[in-house]
């Protein structure tokens, strides 16, 4: 088949050189009537690669009549045939006996109500319809042979009224208008493709003709993988963090208890993002054991961690009058789906209270985690029940906040994201806070991308790092931020079982605008 369909085409390109050679510019709608469009393109295209001819592509629509326009320009209008029925009856024809006269029962349906509507009928005596005129003119007989002669209508109205009837409908027409090129010849010159060692032996590639190689062809679709955009972000996170002299935090748990998710962090027991609309909780087992060393030598320290909170918590500690309420201990060791990334920062935290560095004193720290959260949240465009959570924590001496909103404009600036806003807020484990928004233009609106704030006191010092150290906190989702940067105005295209496919393999593999 691939030969005959080559031989076809090697006709074709010949017919057209020689075309040409009688005339400088001809129509391939006339000159070449009965090929296919996608034909007389295919030869074109091979002699254009050889600058043989130029050519343009001329697009048009045409009206085709319908097989019953085709029938009305044979035997008339429905109207018309009705009519001339009832003409030949002097005394008139009941709706049987003009189906009989007629022949086909649809033309007798739709005509006889045209031809009222014309009032060329009308009904007479006994229920029989009589002609009204003596003779009529079928208009639609005329439009339509019309449209067969030029394949259109001067009047768009009349054309799209017999489109609406279904007498005619419209398609494309692709033909060509061919022109001569700078190489024409009524020959085509074989074009050598490769260059061969028997060329270059015997000298005949000075005088062989090859090829041009066509830099604008497309290749093959290769059904190449694509990455998420979420795992392109988090990767340019991962790089950013660690060109900010970060550590990554194991994030490995994703079940915690309620004294690591909440407790630790100063959230109070009766607090509403503890409540069964908020939290996932695990059911088995319910409770977990209390927190334990990792060795002997440790136990002392956790002891002491756990009453320090308890009292934080119950009667006020560290300059603080706590949230003075009877503290549970079966309710902080609950198990939850963790709702935060917050509670393996507080880990880390406890651990580096633990660290001793060179003068005696917790060393200066910084560590992030990039993981799924969990919370019951109502999914919408903009929230999920599950989530990724970017988390950042600084310890250090003598921060202050406006540390904290000055590396949160060099941060987002890294990744692209600027015209930051800054809106306090608040949180339990941390004061001063700040919610951190930017601008999506996708939503045309301003959308919170991140929460920030300096943890306290009763927070830290319930651990035993010093007074003077100050601890920089922030989370974002990894989702916002990718949001904006794809201009993906619903998160439930971005993350989970509405994700499009197609979107992800058209996202940009690389950010080149940095």
């Amino acid at each position: 088949m691939a030969g005959v369909q080559d031989n076809a085409e090697g006709d074709l390109t010949s017919l057209v050189l020689q075309a040409l050679d009688k005339q400088d510019n001809i129509l391939s709608s006339e000159a070449f009537p009965s090929q296919k469009s996608t034909d007389v393109k295919s030869a074109l295209d091979r002699l254009a690669s050889r600058s043989m001819v130029t050519y343009q592509t001329i697009d048009k629509e045409e009206a085709v009549l319908e097989p019953e326009g085709e029938d009305i320009v044979a035997n008339g209008s429905h109207e018309a045939r009705v009519f001339e029925a009832l003409k030949q009856a002097l005394e008139g024809l009941t709706i049987k006996e003009l189906e009989e006269a007629v022949g086909d029962k649809n033309t007798v349906k739709i005509g006889q109500m045209r031809a009222f509507k014309s009032k060329w009928i009308a009904k007479g005596k006994e229920g029989r319809f009589v002609a009204s005129t003596d003779s009529v003119q079928d208009e639609t007989k005329q439009q339509l042979q019309g449209v067969q002669l030029t394949r259109t209508h001067g009047d768009p109205k009349i054309l799209a009224d017999l489109k609406k009837r279904k007498l005619v409908k419209i398609h494309k027409v692709t033909s060509f208008k061919i022109s001569k090129g700078p190489k024409f010849a009524l020959e085509i010159v074989k074009e050598e493709t490769d260059l061969t060692g028997d060329m270059l032996a015997s000298g005949a590639w000075k005088t062989a003709a090859f090829k041009p190689y066509n830099f604008k062809a497309l290749g093959a679709d290769q059904h190449a993988g694509a990455l998420h955009p979420l795992n392109k972000v988090r990767t340019e996170f991962r790089q950013i963090f660690f060109e900010m002299g970060f550590e990554e935090m194991p994030t490995d748990k994703f079940v915690e208890t309620g004294f690591w998710n909440f407790d630790a962090l100063f959230v109070p027991q009766q607090h509403p993002a503890r409540d069964l609309q908020d939290t996932f909780y695990i059911s088995d087992p319910k409770l977990a054991d209390k927190p334990r060393a990792e060795s002997e030598d440790d136990k002392a320290d956790y002891e002491k961690y756990w009453n320090n909170v308890q009292e934080v918590h119950q009667d006020g500690k560290y300059g603080s009058i706590g949230y003075r309420y009877p503290w549970s201990a079966d309710e902080t060791l609950k198990l939850v789906l963790r709702t935060h990334t917050t509670s393996i920062s507080t880990h880390m935290l406890y651990k580096l209270a633990q660290t001793k560095g060179p003068d005696g004193r917790p060393p200066p720290a910084r560590y992030f985690s990039i993981d799924r959260v969990f919370r019951n949240e109502t999914v919408d465009a903009t929230h999920l029940a599950e989530f990724h959570q970017v988390e950042g924590v600084i310890a250090d001496y003598d921060l202050t906040l406006g540390g904290l909103m000055e590396f949160m404009t060099i941060f987002f600036n890294k990744m692209g994201i600027t015209d930051l806003r800054f809106k306090p807020a608040y949180n339990p484990y941390t004061e001063p806070s700040l919610e951190i928004f930017s601008f999506h233009k996708g939503l045309n609106k301003l959308v919170e991308i991140g929460n920030s704030g300096m943890f306290r006191p009763e927070m830290l010092e319930s651990m035993g790092l010093p007074k003077d150290m100050r601890v920089y906190g922030w989370g974002l989702s990894l989702e916002r931020p990718t949001m904006i940067r794809t201009k993906c105005s619903n998160i439930r295209e971005l993350l989970g079982h509405k994700v499009d496919l197609g979107f992800i393999q058209r996202s940009e593999a690389v950010r080149l605008s940095k």
